[in-house]
This record gives C-alpha cells, structure tokens and sequence, in this order.
C-alpha cells in the first residue's frame, strides 16, 4: 500500500527530498480529458495516416481495430493494477514488484525514453502545420519546422512545469476545440457525396496485410495510434479517487478515440484516392478537409491537427516527467529527479532534464536534415517498438498481481487474466514479428534506447536501491489490508465509495 508520502512497505524509507506532487488536483473528467488527448486523435491521423496506408493500404481500419481488442486488454491491466499500487511511475513499480525488478525498471526507461522521442516526433509536425497555416511553401522546411516546433515545446515544458491546474486548463482550452471541430467534420463526412473509392466491409478483414509479418507492421503503427492513454496512471498520485479514476478515465478515452480514429481512417480511404494520400505525407487532414468543404476545411482541420499536437506535447511530457520523478525517488535514477518544485509540487528537475535532452534532440534533426515525413516514420516505428514492450509486460504484471483471484469467478478470469494476456501476447508478437520489417535507423533508436537505459541500471541496482528488493505487489494482499484499516460498512458510506466523488 502506498503513503502520502509516496513510501512503500518492504522498500526502506523514502530519503529523498520528502515532498510530493500535488494530491488531488485532477477529477474524473480532467483525467478523461487527459486520455484522449495522449492518444492526440488528430495528431495522430495525420502524422501517422499516409504511414499505415503505405504499410497496410485499405486495411488501416483493420489494424485499428485488431490492436484495439488486445489494447483493451492493457488498458484493464492498468486499471487493475492502479487499484492496488498508486505511482507516478505506473509500469516502472508494477513491474519490479511482481515480475523483476530489472524489468521494472526497463519498463520506465522504456516510456520515459519514448517520451523523449516523441518530443522530436511531435514538435516537428507541430511546426510543419503551424507555418502550413501561414504558407503552405514553408511547411516542408525541416529546419524552419524544428525552430517552431522547439518553441510550442519549450511553451507546453513551461505549462508542465506550472503545475497540475495549469495543464489541465490549458488542455482542456487545446482539446475541446480540437474534438469540436472533428465531430463537426464527422457530419460533414457523413453527409458528402462524392468518394473516390467504394467503401468496402474487406477493410476491416486481413486481405490487406500482404501476410503476418505485414500485419505486425501495421499494428507497430496502430500502436503508436493508441499510445497516451495511459498518462492517467502516471498522473494517479495527483488525482482523486485515483484506485477509481485513472482506470476509468483510461477505457472511456480509449474507447473515445478508437471510435475518431476508425471513422476518419475510413473517410480517407473513401474520399481520397491512394496517390492522394501516399503524396499527402503530414497533411493528409487538410486534404481530406478540402474534399470535404473546400475553401475552409483544410485549414480547419490543420488546426484540429495542431491543437491536437501541442496537447499530446503536454500529456507527454506529463508521463517522462512522471516516470524519472519515480525513478528519481527510489534512486534507481539520480535522486534529484525526484525534486519537487516548493511553490508548484511539480517534479521540475525532471522537466528541466527532459527539456534539455529533448532540445538537443531537435538539433540533431535539423542538422540531420531529412523531411519531416522520413523523421516521423523513423521515430513512429522506434516509439512503437518500446510501447509493445513495456504494455507488454504491464498485462503480464497484472496477471502475476492478481493470480490468487482469477479463478475465482468467470469475470475474473476473462477480465483479470485472458483479456490482459491476449493484449501482452499481441504486443511481445508485434515486437519481435516487426524486428525484421523495420529501417536500420528505426531501429538503431528502438533498441538502441532500451540498451542505452542498462549501465544505468546495473549503476543504481550496484547502489543498492531498495527499488531492488521490493515488497511484492499481491492484490489478495493489498486489498485485505484495504478492507481491514477501515472500508466503510454502512449502506450510505458504502454507496458514496462506489460513486464517482469527484468533478464528472
């Protein structure tokens, strides 16, 4: 069980700077909110839908669709182990409490070096889209794309670095807009008459995919699609009910963007010839919103795109911070990553590294000077790569977490251990099926990350953390203990536990 003071039984005292996030500063809602926005629908159809399309073709709603199924099965995953075990480090202590505390820690440098990534694979298309709102000519300009991108990153770090209440009221500014303007294009789409190809039920089936190792690809991409939502774990110690919270907040936001990405993928397949959309790159959305209202829908959905954008910036930012503040605290990082800011109870020696790693990433691709397509797909499939396997090993953690229960009951076995483990299989086959369909460079960064992440760990594990002798995480355990040190007996308490409690 956690403390407020973020200490657990079996891991030794707590010595680092004694302070934590801010308790309680995130609803039910405010969560949601953050669930849909790391998954950044209209980030991610436009950066990643001309790469599914050149990887699955018409089958892009099918790998949507055949990865969501096992996704559903880490989102549980998550919510399970969120009951028991509230960290801002998610995976990171999931994992080292109930398979290894190697792959614990694998599991957060996994997310945190992604994050990292992503900082570059965001922020490009962010300057891409904003300078194609100004001029059309200068949003293939990689470098003028990094400066811009640099400078929506370095305000979303500012934000970050605020606090709680200042990232979720700049989110919630940055994401109604952005899901406002997709549900208006839905009906738009719904209503257009013209199309460039018949919609056809085969999309949703394997014709496409050219074979498993095809399909691997695609879901690697689909993946990538879906990845954000679990930025409610990492953001658990700040929220309330958070046992409750972060678990629903992450299946309402999944199930929320499955629904934008499956019905856009299949407009563009509809209304846009394959020339059209091989030869549209990043931009994509703004040639699907001219076809649907030329004259202002391209522009409208490019800045449905860049909201989207700037939000998953932050969302992203929130779990690499998350996850160093967590390893910072237990010291299988420098301690000084566990720092929180006196005045915003926000873990700002995190932010500033990240800051700093992620600016000096966005030099090396300027002067790499590739298309801002070659350095999305690049970064698209390295990212894809670490979240396979760090939700990979969450679905068998929680498996492991709740052994002594699932056979109790048919609920249990299907929702506590067959669902999460068809989602881990699918990840860890994905991951290892794709090895050999990616780019050297994909690769390089994929792998390269994870190994650049062990000295490390054989440094603070040498240290001797107590991270590396955990007390194991037991769900039969932790909810006894809930029960006996005072669960509420009567009807009237009882029913306001079982209720929401929070700003739904």
């Amino acid at each position: 069980m956690r403390t407020t003071s973020g200490r657990r039984p079996g891991r030794g005292p707590a010595k680092g700077p004694g302070r934590g996030l801010q308790p309680n500063a995130l609803g039910t809602f405010d969560t949601t909110l953050m669930a849909i926005a790391g998954s950044a629908p209209a980030y991610s159809l436009a950066a990643t839908t001309a790469v599914l399309f050149g990887t699955a073709g018409l089958a892009g709603p099918a790998a949507l669709l055949y990865c969501a199924i096992p996704m559903l099965g880490i989102v549980l995953a998550y919510a399970r182990l969120g009951r028991i075990d509230v960290n801002a480090g998610a995976a990171y202590s999931w994992v080292g409490r109930t398979l290894h505390p190697f792959l614990g820690f694998l599991s957060g440098w996994a997310l945190a070096f992604a994050a990292t990534v992503f900082m570059v694979a965001g922020s490009l298309p962010a300057g891409s889209l904003t300078l194609s709102l100004v001029d059309p000519a200068l949003a293939d300009d990689t470098l003028l794309s990094c400066a811009v991108g640099a400078g929506w990153f370095v305000v979303m770090l500012l934000i970050v670095l605020g606090g709680a209440r200042l990232t979720v009221r700049a989110q919630l500014l940055m994401s109604g807009v952005e899901m406002a303007i997709l549900l208006v294009f839905i009906v738009g789409i719904l209503a257009h008459r013209g199309h460039a190809t018949a919609f056809d039920w085969s999309w949703f089936g394997f014709g496409h995919f050219g074979g498993a190792s095809g399909f691997a690809s695609s879901a690697l991409i689909a993946a990538f699609y879906y990845w954000g939502w679990d930025v409610t774990s990492n953001l658990s110690e700040e929220t309330r009910d958070s046992r409750r919270t972060a678990g629903l907040a992450a299946l309402v936001g999944t199930g929320v963007v499955f629904l934008l990405f499956v019905a856009f993928t299949v407009a563009v397949n509809v209304l846009l010839s394959a020339d059209r959309i091989e030869g549209s790159g990043t931009n994509v959305l703004a040639v699907l919103g001219e076809e649907v209202w030329p004259g202002v829908g391209g522009k409208l959905l490019v800045l449905a795109a860049l909201l989207s954008t700037v939000a998953t910036l932050e969302t992203t930012l929130l779990q690499a911070t998350r996850s160093l503040f967590a390893m910072g605290r237990d010291r299988t990082l420098p301690s000084a990553l566990g720092t929180v800011h006196r005045r915003w109870n926000t873990p700002w020696v995190a932010i500033v590294t990240v800051g700093v790693v992620a600016l000096g990433m966005f030099a090396a691709a300027a002067m790499a000077a590739g298309s801002v397509t070659e350095a999305l797909q690049t970064g698209v499939s390295a990212i894809g790569l670490q979240i396979a396997l760090y939700y990979a090993l969450a679905g068998f953690a929680a498996v492991v977490a709740y052994r002594k229960l699932v056979l109790t009951s048919v609920r249990e076995f299907v929702l506590g251990a067959a669902w999460p483990l068809l989602g881990s299989a699918f990840m860890l086959w994905v991951f290892f099926q794709s090895l050999g369909e990616l780019s050297g460079a994909a690769l390089v960064v994929g792998l390269g990350g994870l190994a650049a992440g062990v000295p490390l760990m054989l440094l603070y594990w040498r240290k001797g953390s107590s991270y590396y002798r955990p007390a194991r995480l037991d769900a039969v355990d932790v909810l006894a203990a809930a029960e006996s040190s005072g669960a509420p007996h009567s009807p009237r308490a009882r029913r306001e536990e079982q209720s929401l409690a929070t700003d739904f």
